[in-house]
């Protein structure tokens, strides 16, 4: 839902970052590796309860994540199929590893449930995302609300803007981990039942 709204305020700093980036030898599948890398240690810390540590890592993680799209399109003006399959994975890798992770380190029945209330509404948001993006490239579509895609990109109440905020929640208030990870479930639900209803009206 924000992810339209802030675009336009840091892309232009994305193209400036990467351009930076791409001269001095770094390139985006180099960008996509080193965020999984982040994003693994995140997990970790997340699992031995540093959280600040964590909210750090991803913090970097998401900053790699944003850059590798603008690199991709320095190399190759439509960026490579690879490399956003390798973008999308690895995005799903982050919003399901480091809410296991977090509850494993919390290690409580109520953490647990939470968690999986939250990858249920993850999981359902996830592949309606991708079945949309699937039909829409079966038929031609493109588009470009969220800037420049590797695949069609269906909106929805939780994007990726929502998801960093979520991240840094957990990060900087881990005794409400419960109350937060459950509300970004029920969100993640609503937002795969738009994108379910969406599907349903746009290829009937």
């Amino acid at each position: 839902m924000l992810d339209t709204h802030i675009r336009p305020y840091i892309d232009p700093h994305l193209k400036r970052a990467a351009a930076w980036i791409f001269k001095r030898g770094l390139r985006a599948d180099h960008m996509t590796w080193l965020g999984l890398a982040f994003g693994a240690f995140a997990a970790f810390f997340l699992l031995y309860q540093s959280y600040y540590v964590a909210l750090l890592l991803i913090a970097l993680n998401r900053m790699a994540d944003g850059l590798d799209g603008p690199l991709a399109r320095l190399e190759s003006r439509n960026g490579s199929d690879a490399g956003a399959f390798l973008d999308i994975v690895f995005d799903f890798f982050i919003y399901a590893g480091l809410p296991f992770c977090m509850a494993a380190g919390i290690d409580t029945k109520t953490a647990w449930a939470a968690t999986s209330f939250l990858l249920l509404g993850v999981t359902l948001s996830g592949v309606a995302f991708l079945a949309h993006a699937v039909i829409a490239a079966k038929r031609g579509r493109e588009s470009t609300t969220q800037g420049q895609k590797g695949m069609y990109y269906a909106g929805g109440l939780m994007e990726g803007t929502e998801t960093v905020i979520f991240l840094c929640l957990i990060c900087l208030f881990p005794l409400y981990y419960v109350g937060i990870a459950s509300v970004f479930g029920l969100l993640c639900l609503v937002t795969a039942m738009g994108r379910i209803g969406r599907a349903l009206v746009d290829y009937a």
